[in-house]
């Protein structure tokens, strides 16, 4: 019997496009910003759409290594400058449990079931989201990743749950990115296709950002996806 106890939910900003939502999105931002950071893109995102609630987390604060350990909002320790090694997994390994936390308060507290939930994120907050969502043990309505990379690819092929064997994947990405550099983007994404996902990519002429023509693109990702 599993004695762990959930860890304390997370303090979020919670929007809802319009009455009785069906559908929620869990939206983890990136390193040093918070959970304002994507709230003012919902009415654009949204437009059109069925109601859709919106849960935008803030990550602990910690220190963060390759910022002089300056304590700040990240949902892990980034200790190297080299993303093949800069994750810091007990971190990251946190950051997954409090999103599974926050899973299942959209359950319990708004009724919306597992697979009427999207995990999505930006950069840092877009890696944990993968992490997340390909390792859920129920099926989610999808992931979206933007601008990020995948940590911990080496334990996917073990540590992945065949709930979330075939969860629609959308990713974007800027092609100028010099935070996160596309080619790591492009990585996740090959490694998500030899498991047997399918990835909906977007190349996008822009930095380490999100732009209209990536806001257009997702929003009519979503309505397919809400209307399956």
């Amino acid at each position: 019997m599993d004695t762990r106890q959930a860890p304390e939910l997370l303090p979020a900003v919670e929007i809802a496009s319009g009455p009785s939502p069906r559908h929620s999105i869990i939206w983890l931002h990136g390193l040093g910003a918070d959970g304002h950071d994507f709230a003012p893109i919902v009415p654009e995102l949204t437009r059109g759409l069925a109601p859709l609630r919106f849960v935008f987390p803030h990550a602990p604060q910690r220190a963060v290594t390759i910022n002089g350990g300056l304590r700040m909002r990240a949902w892990y320790d980034i200790r190297s400058f080299d993303l093949g090694h800069r994750a810091d997994e007990a971190g990251l390994r946190e950051s997954m449990a409090q999103v599974e936390a926050l899973i299942e308060h959209e359950r319990s507290a708004h009724g919306i079931a597992a697979d009427k939930v999207f995990l999505a994120g930006f950069s840092q907050g877009g890696a944990v989201a993968l992490c997340a969502a390909l390792r859920h043990a129920q099926p989610l309505a999808g992931v979206i990743a933007l601008s990020t990379y995948m940590p911990l690819a080496d334990q996917l092929a073990s540590e992945r749950s065949a709930a979330n064997a075939r969860i629609p994947v959308f990713m974007g990405h800027g092609s100028l990115d010099p935070v996160v550099p596309q080619v790591l983007g492009a990585a996740a994404r090959d490694a998500l296709g030899a498991l047997g996902h399918t990835v909906d990519w977007h190349s996008y002429t822009m930095a380490h950002a999100v732009l209209p023509q990536e806001i257009a693109d997702l929003r009519a990702w979503l309505a397919r996806r809400m209307g399956d």
